[in-house]
This record gives structure tokens, C-alpha cells and sequence, in this order.
């Protein structure tokens, strides 16, 4: 049980390092975005590249950062039932819905979306604008990689789910959101 409970800590900093490099990434965007603004509204500028950045790193920023907003317990939730319930009901309610719903759906989105990205790598898909980012075959590889990103975070939940619900864990043991911002 101890290593179970490891497992779930290890997962859960895998999604932690990656949201805090998101942050940085969500600075890189802003700072962009802004750059674009004062070239195209002060100096009569635009680069076509540079706007498609910041689509980029837009939905990069939330692809790769579904994985901590499900760690921070920030997802939209239909709590009328969830916020009232006792500890142990939360983790059966949590654990349901990670083997009932999320691994599923990641499994789907994964198999569905993982020949869309093989065929973007065969062709090395690239803008469709004329100096455009050259690169949609690799923003198209976020898909898989959110996929797991979350996936990952949904079996830290999971194991952490089952530990309370046998008695082994605390509800706040591990739980980043309950523990306050790190």
C-alpha cells in the first residue's frame, strides 16, 4: 500500500512541474500577444507567424494543462451531491468517475485522434497561411500528449481514491488543492 501511495505522489508531481512550466508558458503568450498589438496598432506591422504563436502556445497552454487543473481539482464539477459528502464518499464518487468516465474517454480521444496526428507527421503538416508557422504536426502532437497527461493524473486520482476508501490514506494526504498553493 505504501507503493501505491508513492505512485500516486510520483503522478501527481509529473502534473504539478508541468502546470507551473504552463504558467510560464501562459507569460510567454501574454508577452506575445502584446508584442503583436503594439507592432500592429503603433508601427502599421504584422507578422502572420507571430499570430499563429500564440494560437500555439493558446492551446498548448490548455492541452498540457488539463492534467494540473484536474491535480488542483479546478475542472467544472456538478458538486450538488459532491460538496456535502463525506470523505470517503468523495473518493467513491472520484474513483467512479475515473474508471467509469475519464479513462474511457482518454482512451477514445487517444485512439481516435492518434491517426489524425500520425498523418500530420507523414505529410509534416504546416500552416495554411503563407508565413505561417511551419509546424501543425507538432501541435497536433499535444493531443496524444494531453491525453496522457490527464490519463496519468486520472490513475493518481484513482489510487488515491482507493487508499481512502480502504483506510489507508487520509482524504488530504497528497491532495495539492487541500494542502494550499505550493
Amino acid at each position: 500500500m505504501i507503493r501505491l501511495a508513492a505512485a500516486y505522489k510520483t503522478l501527481d508531481v509529473i502534473n504539478d512541474r508541468v502546470g507551473k512550466a504552463m504558467a510560464w508558458l501562459a507569460l510567454a503568450m501574454v508577452l506575445t500577444q502584446f508584442v503583436v498589438v503594439v507592432l500592429r496598432y503603433v508601427f502599421s506591422v504584422g507578422f502572420i507567424m507571430m499570430q499563429e504563436s500564440i494560437w500555439y502556445l493558446h492551446g498548448i497552454l490548455f492541452m498540457l494543462g488539463a492534467g494540473y487543473t484536474l491535480l488542483r481539482d479546478g475542472h467544472v464539477r456538478v458538486d450538488i451531491v459532491y460538496r456535502t459528502s463525506s470523505p470517503r464518499k468523495k473518493a467513491l464518487i472520484d474513483l467512479f468517475g475515473v474508471v467509469i468516465f475519464l479513462i474511457p474517454v482518454c482512451l477514445i480521444i487517444f485512439f481516435f485522434s492518434w491517426p489524425y496526428v500520425i498523418h500530420s507527421w507523414e505529410v509534416f503538416e504546416g500552416s495554411t497561411e503563407t508565413g505561417g508557422i511551419p509546424a501543425v504536426f507538432l501541435l497536433k502532437t499535444v493531443i496524444p500528449v494531453f491525453v496522457i497527461l490527464v490519463l496519468v493524473q486520472g490513475v493518481s486520482m484513482g489510487l488515491r481514491s482507493f487508499l481512502i476508501l480502504i483506510g489507508v490514506a487520509r482524504p488530504e494526504d497528497g491532495n495539492l488543492e487541500r494542502m494550499g498553493p505550493s
